[in-house]
């Protein structure tokens, strides 16, 4: 056993690229992870350039960039009126202004990156079936304390374990997440069933009201991601529950043709309903410190979720190799992240009402703003997320 090395709680995107952060700082790690196999569930995800920043940090930017899907465009229709209200040009401006390109994944490949990666570095040590439950901590180390009664003891302990942290909950003390009322729906449609008009390669997002259908090709232009949601006010947490095509159609009825016709093509849907947690600064405990969603999970609207959580991870690793204490190394971590994550977060509940589900004048003023944008100004709008990797 290592006494020096870094327990991170969590094997999911954020806890893997953690341990890659640290492994290249020269830092030992050891992810536990509650599940029994490393993998990750869901479809498709968005990265921005700030995530190809993030990748080469963390030594797999050429593998990273190998699966990806490269779209031209972020377009955004008028789901009632069946029309482009605006779209953002991800082409050479784009990736010369901001340094790497925008792209989408399968979320299964993005982590199957950075686990081969963490099993091929001899500093990074992966354990399943190691669910943490919470700590205990001293002057000499911290010891996470797992689900079957067993203390793992560490130098420090990263709490990388996702919405339902427990590891938050002890550093923490809040209560459960936000509820947000909004319900997601999410399918895979191969290329061949996508209707021909649709077949774009571009993420698009079709905005209406209380409703928004977004959809972009996959692994290779094999198939199309979709993702629908409807803010039906949702009470109660659902994560991967399985539902029928009428459940999902039910909130889209209102919105034009075309974008019923894409939910139609959708198969095997299942239904999450969305939370996040208002921002908090307190992410450090001792010898703890939070990363991820579970120190700032967030709405899906910015598509920053595995971006913030990576960009957390170079961060702190970062941090703890430019201070000669750990306690300073932490408190350096968290001065970085927690307003940039905290504008994140925001922001994206913002974009649910401002952007994607507005109705009748609010959603002409939308269009009117939006379609008066030129290509250098929304470039310019996007320098503070894109610009850089949050360490600047």
């Amino acid at each position: 056993m290592d006494p020096d090395r870094i327990l991170i709680a969590g094997g999911g995107i954020g806890g893997l690229a953690s341990a890659l952060a640290l492994a290249q700082k020269g830092i030992a790690s050891l992810v536990l992870e509650k599940a029994a196999r490393l993998g990750e569930i869901g479809a498709g995800i968005q990265l921005g350039p700030n995530a190809f920043h993030c990748f080469d940090r963390l030594g797999v930017g050429e593998a990273a960039r190998g699966m990806a899907v490269y779209v031209d465009s972020l377009r955004l229709m008028d789901a009632i009126a069946d029309g482009e209200i605006t779209h953002i040009d991800l082409g050479d401006k784009f990736r010369a202004r901001f340094g790497n390109p925008y792209a989408v994944v399968h979320r299964g490949d993005l982590h199957g990156v950075l686990l081969k990666a963490c099993q091929d570095h001899p500093l990074i040590t992966l354990r399943t079936h190691a669910q943490v439950d919470g700590y205990d901590q001293d002057d000499k180390g911290v010891a996470a304390k797992l689900g079957n009664g067993e203390a793992v003891r560490g130098r420090a302990l990263v709490g990388a374990d996702g919405l339902w942290s427990h590891v938050r909950r002890q550093v923490v003390g809040d209560i459960a997440p936000r509820i947000s009322g909004h319900t997601t729906y999410r399918s895979v449609i191969p290329l061949e069933q996508m209707p021909e008009d649709l077949r774009w390669n571009a993420a698009t997002l079709w905005a209406g009201p209380k409703c928004h259908i977004v959809h972009y090709p996959l692994s290779g232009w094999k198939v199309f991601n979709l993702v629908v949601t409807y803010h039906n006010h949702a009470p109660e947490p659902v994560a991967g529950q399985p539902v029928p095509v009428e459940e999902v159609r039910k909130g889209f009825t209102h919105v034009c043709e075309r974008a019923q016709n894409i939910i139609r093509h959708g198969k095997d849907w299942h239904m999450w309903v969305l939370c996040d947690r208002d921002p908090v600064d307190a992410w450090v405990d001792g010898r703890v410190a939070l990363l991820g969603d579970a120190a700032h999970p967030m709405m899906q609207y910015m598509a920053q979720g595995a971006c913030m959580a990576m960009e957390d991870a170079v961060c702190l690793a970062d941090s703890l190799s430019q201070h000669d204490s750990l306690e300073a190394g932490l408190a350096s971590y968290k001065a970085r992240r927690v307003l940039r994550t905290a504008r994140v977060q925001l922001m994206s509940r913002a974009m649910g009402d401002h952007v994607y589900h507005p109705d009748g004048p609010h959603a002409a003023l939308r269009n009117d703003l939006m379609r008066a944008k030129s290509q250098d100004q929304w470039l310019d709008t996007l320098q503070w997320l894109y610009g850089g990797n949050g360490l600047d």
